[in-house]
């Protein structure tokens, strides 16, 4: 089994160490911060819950950043000063480049709502390989998607397949011909008013609040350092352009190293002409 270093002890962070933890898919949960005093608090917290729900994942804190060599994967959340709020801007790209030369092969998550810039950044500034860095909150969208679409069904929503493309928050891309219902065309399942309400509520969905989150991290965690079947997940994932650091949404399929393959959607005419736009838009 692996150890997860998450770069962050703030709510996201906290939340993330929890899930991860309370799953025992993994060997050792490890938090680094800054304010090395609060991440050991939590990792405290932590571990006592554990007797409650009966889980005896090893969660520790640290204040000293080279804590990161040897994980298995280093995600990237938020500081305990900060707490609602994710690592971003020159801070977090000092931070990123930091981890990125202390653990050269290991994958990297963005699980922050607002990391989509930080993994283009990575990709386009530091040169990290783009299957190696990528940002999991899509995931979370997807399932504030797919919990709508169940309630408008009135299904399960692990009966909803459904993916998110573009650029969210600003340019989100849903491909509804291809989603389903139980494996039916979701577009032949609800009416149309049904639909359009759909549509009007996705961009309400952000930002994810730090439990999905966290739940939509540890997924694509699990997928990386457990691998088994093949799953797909929407990410971030970071792009070359000549208009600066950018990244978009799309379907992936993840092993151990990070990203094995980067999916193409289907998609009908309409769709097709609201991703291209949504990616030629400069932001």
């Amino acid at each position: 089994m692996s150890t997860i270093v998450i770069l962050g002890a703030g709510a996201l962070g906290g939340a993330l160490a929890h899930k991860l933890a309370g799953r025992e898919r993994v060997r050792a949960v490890h938090l680094i911060d800054p304010a090395s005093g609060v991440a050991a608090g939590k990792a405290l917290d932590i571990r006592h819950a554990g007797a409650v729900e009966r889980f005896d994942t090893r969660v520790t804190a640290t204040g000293e950043i080279d804590a990161v060599i040897g994980a298995a994967a280093v995600v990237m959340t938020g500081p305990a000063s900060t707490p609602d709020e994710d690592w971003k801007g020159e801070a977090a790209l000092a931070l990123l480049g930091r981890v990125a030369g202390l653990a050269r092969r290991i994958p990297i998550v963005c699980a922050g709502a607002s990391q989509g810039p930080l993994v283009a950044s990575g990709v386009q500034q530091l040169g990290i390989d783009r299957r190696r860095i990528f940002g999991s909150a899509p995931g979370a969208l997807v399932s504030g998607l797919r919990s709508l679409v169940a309630l408008e069904a009135g299904v399960s929503p692990i009966e909803v397949a459904i993916n998110l493309l573009g650029r969210p928050p600003t340019e989100p891309v849903v491909p509804w011909s291809s989603a389903t219902i139980g494996g039916y065309p979701l577009e032949d399942t609800l009416s149309p008013p049904q639909l359009g309400r759909l549509r009007r509520r996705v961009e309400r969905l952000w930002p994810p609040g730090p439990y999905t989150l966290a739940a939509a991290a540890t997924r694509v965690i699990e997928a990386m350092v457990l691998g088994g079947s093949r799953r797909t997940f929407a990410c971030f994932v970071g792009e070359s352009s000549s208009d600066g650091p950018r990244a978009q949404s799309v379907g992936v399929a993840l092993g151990r190293g990070g990203i094995t393959d980067i999916l193409t959607p289907t998609l009908n005419r309409l769709e097709q002409m609201q991703l291209e736009n949504a990616l030629s838009r400069r932001t």
